[in-house]
């Protein structure tokens, strides 16, 4: 199989060679033709200080015990790199935010009926990995910010348990009200699955790893292989994550020493019902145990059992209570002041905590932002320093809730607004393939960057290398590297969606995939065994971040564009209108066939009792102002690209055409926030309020859309018109500067 494999993704590099762009144009994007020159020196200079046994090093080091926040070798891989930033020449300062961050107290799960079961909780040792045996200093398998709770109610399986599987269970006429759910991973966000539970009257909710997701039925389990065991639990937060990240008992503001706290009663981030995660050897039992309705066919995985749904006969007593304590979480902060323009930042991160010891999840990552840094200093030291400022980030507490970084931003968010050009964020990384999403803006700046950077296994450009997997699943090949839209997750996020900072966000993976993910089993030997060995692709994402940072650092007009941004925009308003129009059609037929007396017959032959109400039919909207607001953005983004072209710009005006390209993401935003969740501001880009990590594009109009909230689907897409015509307007201004 894999050699098939390996013959097919061969086929498909020389094949790309037909369908991917040339080597980049001189100049760079950005750089004059002489700072070109000067660019492409110190990029080659800069490639030549990298040393992979660096990453190996301090990923040892740091994730060589667990270094959850608060914990005391969390503190020593705080001191660690802060130490390493000084000796490379940085300004260092250790900021610290008291953040809530409640532990387990206890953890009961036992089934009462039909038999007697007793959830064992545990992730024993395994042969090979000393780390496991720390068991002592590592935090148990739970779910961050779940509530205290101790009940007990029949169980109800609910697949990955999102609300499309709330609406099958609801044709099947099964109600989960006054039960516990017990829901897979994958699918959603974790705390989607509580949130939509509680919503639908469930009292707690458990959530286990199948195999079929993440285990056996993937591939040899850990040790002998990277796949989750039996055993493998993952650990996790489920906060109200949509709503808004950061401490819960600080809602927008900083948690700095004097900051006014909420009472834990009234955080509005928490879980409404109790939640526990387990081990698929402790799901085994109690999926056995349910009775009742066979689950559809994509419900059932890979364990070796008949999935039922229930309700029943399985009843279960779950009990959780936490230690509710504050915490310090320490986010460490170097500066390397630029040359030309110090007031212009350049910010980079990646966090340092970890649920155990952390080395794919995020030591991989960090260890890469690391020896950028170590190899800029190395530059700096030789007096060749960036033009803009760069700041280093190393942010704490992002695993139970993306804290550091969001508690750091809304500190100093008067500051970040006015200075920052851009946000680079790197999280764990492996081997593999280059996956990226970021600001739309910054696409065609981040491709050139994709086209010269090569694969370290495959010898070509990563860009092509990325490509070649779009040709192995029989997708068109890319014309340039397709940025991802961003939703949540990682610490871009309140800089991008709360601030409208333009973001990025990369790493390496698809190739060495495995199920230590927030896990006992995240160590060093396990990434030392089935990640990236030699480190070679945590270079070689040096090489993309290294240069990424670069290039905004020393640009002459910072590298935004949006042409790309406009044909990606026009997309999102055709998929919004076309869900208008599909969900309009698809009611219409609902309706007749319940009007006919023929509704799902397929699901519930005669049970005339589940017949459903009808549905409000989906009115015609205007889309009217988003549209009109498309054409002159086309209309400036074509204009900005011809000006671009013409290469003769003012350099009188060169301060303020940076200043307002620094600035131009902001316009995407709105102060008084998306409907229902008002720290979340970008009007293009936002984690969904039911997918959690998934991005919704457009989430005003798409939501209102999804969530049959009619009335506001017309005054979104003005908002969204009178926002895209202020970019415009931008778009025309920065024009006239060029000229």
């Amino acid at each position: 199989m894999k050699s098939i494999r390996s013959l097919l993704l061969l086929c498909s590099l020389v094949l790309l060679s037909n369908f991917s762009l040339d080597e980049p144009a001189k100049p760079l994007m950005g750089f004059s033709e002489s700072n070109t020159r000067s660019q492409l020196t110190l990029e080659a200079d800069f490639d030549k200080l990298l040393q992979a046994q660096n990453l190996d090093n301090w990923m040892k080091y740091m994730s060589a015990r667990p270094h959850h926040v608060g914990s005391v070798y969390s503190k020593k891989v705080v001191d660690f790199i802060a130490k390493k930033f000084k000796d490379w020449g940085y300004e260092v300062k250790i900021e610290k935010f008291d953040v809530l961050f409640p532990t387990p107290k206890v953890r009961l799960l036992e089934m009462t009926q039909p038999t007697s079961y007793k959830a064992s909780l545990s992730e024993p040792p395994v042969e090979g990995d000393a780390s496991s045996r720390q068991i002592e200093e590592a935090l148990p398998a739970y779910n961050c910010f779940s509530i205290d709770g101790d009940v007990t109610a029949e169980l109800v399986y609910v697949n990955y348990g999102v609300p499309a599987d709330y609406e099958e269970l609801e044709k099947r006429g099964i109600d989960v009200k006054g039960k516990i759910v017990i829901a897979r991973y994958m699918g959603s966000w974790r705390g989607i699955k509580p949130k939509v539970a509680a919503e639908k009257g469930a009292v707690g909710c458990i959530i286990f790893s199948d195999p079929k997701d993440d285990g056996y039925f993937q591939g040899d389990v850990y040790p002998e292989g990277p796949f989750k065991n039996e055993y493998g639990v993952q650990r996790g937060a489920v906060m109200d994550l949509p709503l808004l990240p950061g401490d819960p008992l600080t809602p927008g503001y900083g948690a700095t020493d004097e900051a006014k706290r909420l009472n834990i009663d009234e955080a509005p981030s928490l879980t409404k019902i109790p939640v526990l995660p387990i081990s698929y050897h402790d799901a085994l039992p109690l999926l056995k145990a349910i009775q009742g309705a066979v689950a559809p066919e994509t419900w059932r995985g890979a364990l070796p059992l008949t999935y039922h749904i229930g309700p029943g006969p399985a009843k279960v007593h779950l009990k959780i209570e936490f230690n509710w304590e504050m915490k310090p979480a320490y986010d460490v902060i170097a500066t390397l002041k630029g040359s030309t323009f110090p007031d212009e930042w350049v910010i980079r991160g990646n966090h340092h905590d970890a649920w155990v010891h952390g080395a794919a999840d995020p030591i991989s990552g960090l260890v890469t932002l690391m020896e950028e840094a170590r190899a800029v200093g190395e530059l700096a030291k030789k007096g060749i320093y960036p033009k803009r400022t760069l700041v280093y980030c190393a942010w704490d507490a992002e695993e139970p809730g993306l804290m550091g970084s969001t508690e750091w931003v809304e500190t100093h968010a008067d500051e970040i607004r006015e200075k920052a050009v851009a946000y680079i964020n790197t999280d764990g990384t492996d081997s593999g393939f280059l996956g990226a999403g970021g600001s739309h803006s910054l696409e065609k700046f981040f491709d050139e960057i994709t086209q010269v950077v090569q694969d370290p296994e495959k010898e070509v450009s990563v860009f092509k290398r990325r490509n070649a997997l779009e040709l192995i699943h029989d997708k068109p090949a890319w014309e340039y590297y397709n940025l991802d839209a961003l939703g949540s997750g990682s610490d871009y996020s309140p800089f991008f969606q709360h601030l409208g900072i333009a973001s990025l966000n990369f790493g390496f993976g698809g190739e060495s995939s495995g199920g230590e993910y927030h896990t006992m089993y995240d160590s060093y030997e396990m990434y030392k065994r089935f990640k990236d060995p030699e480190f070679q692709y945590g270079v070689a994402l040096v090489k993309v971040a290294g240069r990424t940072t670069l290039r905004l650092a020393n640009a002459d007009i910072l590298p935004f564009e949006f042409q790309h941004f406009n044909k990606i925009i026009n997309r999102y308003a055709d998929e919004v209108t076309k869900l208008a129009d599909d969900l309009r059609k698809s009611t219409s037929t609902k309706n007749k066939l319940i009007k006919d007396g023929i509704y799902d017959l397929a699901a519930n032959p005669k049970e005339t009792n589940l017949i459903p109400e009808l549905q409000e039919e989906v009115p015609y909207f205007n889309f009217a102002p988003m549209e009109n607001a498309l054409t002159a953005l086309g209309k400036q983004a074509s204009a900005f690209e011809n000006a671009s072209k013409k290469g003769a710009i003012n350099t009188n005006n060169l301060p303020e055409l940076n200043g307002l390209l620094k600035d131009i993401e902001h316009t995407l935003t709105r102060e008084q926030g998306l409907p229902g969740r008002p720290w979340f501001k970008h009007y293009i880009y936002a984690p969904g309020f039911y997918t959690g990590y998934g991005v919704k594009t457009l989430p005003g109009i798409r939501e209102a859309i999804e969530q049959h909230n009619f009335t506001e689907v017309n005054n979104q897409i003005e908002i969204v018109g009178e926002i895209i015509l202020g970019y415009s307007a931008k778009i025309e201004k920065a024009v006239e500067l060029m000229r």
